[in-house]
């Protein structure tokens, strides 16, 4: 188990309440939702608790989480019962056996090293049907800072570690070339003293 997993155990139930207010995915996740059919299936890539999964499911959505949290996961599943939620590393998506009409990716690549992130991202591509959307969103590099860190943090009262890696918007963009998408949607919303990128492809 690496320090990310163990920090999300450990912090599942702070961290839910603490994200719970949190408004800066709203647009893109809206966006990326108005292209996808009533009743299409969407999996969510590093579901955590369920937020996004659950307002995703109110978009008439079909949903499948995935989340290498067990800690996480049970409140994922007491938060919405009736989606699907399954204990699994993304980068072991295939082990899935089955495409989706959309991927959702939110903060959740960004817990992948640099090295690692391009052939993960071309995992979760694989498993989006022909003409269907993939939609990311990892943390902005800032300027002079590092492209990848484990943050030591306290706010909860105790310690607990996580690995980051931090991106352009032009990586990305790039990324999403490589795997063969072409790009419908982008954005950067700051949110306090982070910029997400958000951006969202469809497959050819």
């Amino acid at each position: 188990m690496d320090i990310t997993q163990q920090a999300y155990n450990k912090i599942a139930k702070d961290w839910h309440k603490d994200h719970k207010s949190d408004s800066w995915w709203v647009d893109g996740t809206d966006n990326f939702a108005s292209k996808l059919e009533e009743g299409s299936e969407v999996l969510d890539v590093g579901c955590g608790a369920g937020t996004k999964s659950k307002y995703l499911k109110a978009r008439r959505l079909i949903i499948t989480g995935i989340d290498f949290s067990e800690g996480l996961l049970e409140i994922a599943h007491r938060e919405v019962p009736d989606a699907d939620f399954i204990l699994l590393d993304m980068r072991k998506v295939a082990q899935l056996g089955r495409k989706f009409d959309g991927v959702f990716a939110q903060a959740s690549l960004l817990h992948i090293p640099k090295n690692e992130a391009p052939q993960v991202l071309l995992k979760l591509v694989d498993v989006v049907k022909q003409g269907g959307y993939f939609y990311v969103a990892v943390k902005g590099i800032r300027v002079g800072g590092v492209e990848e860190e484990v943050k030591v943090e306290s706010d909860y009262g105790y310690e607990y570690k996580r690995f980051f890696s931090y991106y352009s918007l032009e990586e990305i963009h790039q990324y999403f070339l490589d795997a063969g998408l072409n790009v419908v949607w982008q954005n950067v919303k700051r949110d306090g003293n982070t910029d997400w990128i958000q951006v969202i492809g469809q497959k050819l």
